[in-house]
């Protein structure tokens, strides 16, 4: 890329579009930015989670919009779609084993929770499954 490519003379088009990619750029790179601080200064895991998953789908959809407002040309843009679109997918699906996980690990801090509608669930859960294999995880088995 010439150094000529990021000017911002807004009398042109070329210019508004340079402008307009540069703040895309430095807005997504914030909010990656803010993702990672989250990782680093959330106290729990649910929380960390959060902060990893929201602002980085916005951050990375601004970033690649950027790039595809420098490249000007339109075949690049299919390739920055299918990224963002990937990342939309798995991004949900992987904080969701992630939290489901963690949540059955209990590495999170419960007081920190409002309400926890998976508790019963889980419980029922190991029960039943106590139940079914004989230990002495469940409830007392009568013989």
């Amino acid at each position: 890329m010439s150094p000529d490519t990021w000017t911002f003379d807004l009398a042109s088009a070329d210019g508004w579009i340079n402008l307009v990619s540069a703040v895309f750029m430095v807005v997504g790179a914030v909010m990656s930015l803010g993702a990672a601080i989250g990782l680093l200064r959330f106290p729990d895991l649910l929380s960390r989670m959060h902060a990893a998953t929201k602002p980085q789908v916005l951050g990375l959809f601004l970033l690649l919009a950027s790039i595809g407002l420098q490249m000007r040309t339109w075949w690049v843009w299919p390739v920055l779609l299918v990224a963002w679109i990937f990342q939309l997918l798995t991004v949900p699906v992987s904080a969701h084993m992630v939290g489901r996980a963690g949540y059955r690990t209990k590495h999170l801090h419960r007081e920190l929770l409002t309400s926890d509608e998976l508790e019963a669930v889980v419980q029922k859960a190991a029960a039943k499954a106590a139940r079914e294999d004989g230990s002495g995880d469940g409830p007392e088995r009568q013989p």
